[in-house]
């Protein structure tokens, strides 16, 4: 939606082909029993680019709230508040963590890069204590492999303070009147995240492009610069795709090489269960997200839509919990109900007791969450890369398209840079294209 406004505003002929019933992904909302929920939990940070934070601001004026970032996470059985701040740090983190942490920043090991992975890198920026108290039980989680099997690249594109004085100026700058900016804050529409892509659909029709819902892509033609979906195709000049990139390797007329093919199915994701509960009660805590790294709880995060937006809604609250998993795995299939005892159970060893009669259980799947950088990944991944690189009048991007970890204002840098990179008859300048690519690979998720 952004690449479509921005090339509207030019005065192109945008089309948009959308397979779901409203625009977002899973950056959007939908509505459950009266308040707008998420996707998970989303925020729009700070960090996000000036010209990008202005559109949204003319876009959304007054509903985009400037919020503090108000969570808890656990820790040794115990709860500090995240993210991180000194004071907290100092009252409630267990001592013996405190000690660990001081004597890995004072010794480190030598760094062998012959062998990096997601586990080295972390170890040698951070240390064993932090590694193996917080990031690797929350890798196995996440990516469901040992944080041995991944590649060193996901910690570097996941981890956006991944040594010990990266991580002090993170929470210093948590502190009011230290950071100014962006310390401890972000920026959340009040109608849900999805308000987000709602005000970029609206904006790009009103500046003449064409949004089609429910409609699936079914091909891409190349010899007749055509796109299919269902019974109608639509010809182009330029396709801009954010498909997943080996499923859009799948839909490609001809088709794919066969060593093409192979790498797309090489690539592995993550996939996701969002189980919401909605409570019958004004809040279930104060806190906007709460972060279980341990093995201890399925759930990896638990959020409270009504703590971020502040929209009221008497005697209601809704929580959502994000369960990583694999889609082989039974826990995929499950019920709602099921899914909702699951969390429940979960949350009363961590003496956080739903106590108020639960409305409704309901779940979201899913299938492609995560990109999973396994050790081999880069080989595929680039293979494929190179492949779609030299489609003429097709140009991957966004989280799914560049098999990336990135955040909403890194998805609309891209969208953004391709408009840029399209000269009046929609030809893409490659080697403007290729220095953006190179810019996205700083991308660091920021948590």
């Amino acid at each position: 939606m952004g690449a479509a406004l921005q090339l509207a505003r030019r005065g192109f002929s945008v089309t948009v082909l959308e397979r779901a019933a409203a625009v977002g992904g899973n950056a959007g909302s939908f509505e459950l029993d009266g308040l707008q929920v998420d996707y998970g939990s989303h925020r729009l940070h700070p960090s996000c680019s000036p010209r990008i934070l202005a559109d949204i601001r003319a876009m959304l004026g007054d509903d985009l709230l400037d919020r503090p970032r108000h969570g808890r996470i656990r820790l040794r059985g115990r709860w500090l508040h995240f993210p991180l701040k000194p004071l907290d740090i100092a009252l409630h983190a267990p001592p013996s963590f405190l000690t660990g942490v001081v004597r890995d920043g004072l010794w480190k090991p030598r760094a062998d890069h012959q062998d990096e992975n997601f586990a080295t890198v972390l170890q040698q920026g951070l240390g064993p204590t932090i590694c193996h108290d917080f990031y690797f039980p929350y890798a196995r989680k996440i990516w469901g492999l040992d944080p041995t099997e991944l590649d060193a690249e996901q910690a570097r594109r996941r981890v956006s303070a991944g040594s010990i004085g990266k991580m002090v100026r993170k929470v210093l700058n948590a502190v009011p009147g230290l950071k100014p900016k962006g310390g401890g804050r972000f920026f959340y529409p009040r109608h849900g995240y999805g308000q987000i892509s709602h005000a970029y659909h609206a904006a790009a029709m009103k500046a003449g492009a064409r949004v089609l819902l429910e409609t699936n892509v079914s091909a891409v033609n190349l010899d007749g610069s055509l796109v299919r979906a269902g019974n109608s195709c639509f010809s182009a000049r330029q396709v801009l795709s954010t498909i997943p990139l080996p499923q859009l390797v799948r839909l490609m007329e001809p088709a794919a090489p066969p060593e093409i093919l192979a790498s797309a199915e090489a690539l592995r994701y993550r996939a996701m269960i969002l189980v919401y509960l909605v409570l019958e009660t004004e809040r279930f805590t104060e806190f906007d997200a709460h972060y279980f790294p341990g093995a201890e709880a399925p759930v990896t995060r638990l959020s409270e839509p009504k703590n971020y937006s502040l929209v009221p809604l008497p005697g209601r609250t809704v929580l959502c919990a994000e369960l990583p998993c694999s889609r082989q795995d039974k826990v995929w299939t499950a019920g709602d109900e099921e899914l909702g005892s699951l969390v429940t159970e979960a949350l009363a060893r961590f003496n956080l007791p739903v106590r108020a009669k639960v409305r409704r259980v309901a779940a979201r799947r899913l299938p492609q969450a995560y990109p999973i950088y396994t050790r081999d990944y880069r080989r595929h991944f680039e293979r494929l890369d190179q492949w779609a690189g030299g489609l003429d009048g097709v140009l991957t991007l966004g989280r799914q398209g560049l098999f990336a970890h990135d955040n909403t204002h890194h998805t609309l840098a891209m969208a953004y840079a391709a408009a840029e990179c399209l000269d009046e008859n929609a030809a893409l300048d490659r080697g403007r294209w290729a220095e953006h690519r190179r810019e996205f690979e700083r991308f660091v998720v920021e948590d």
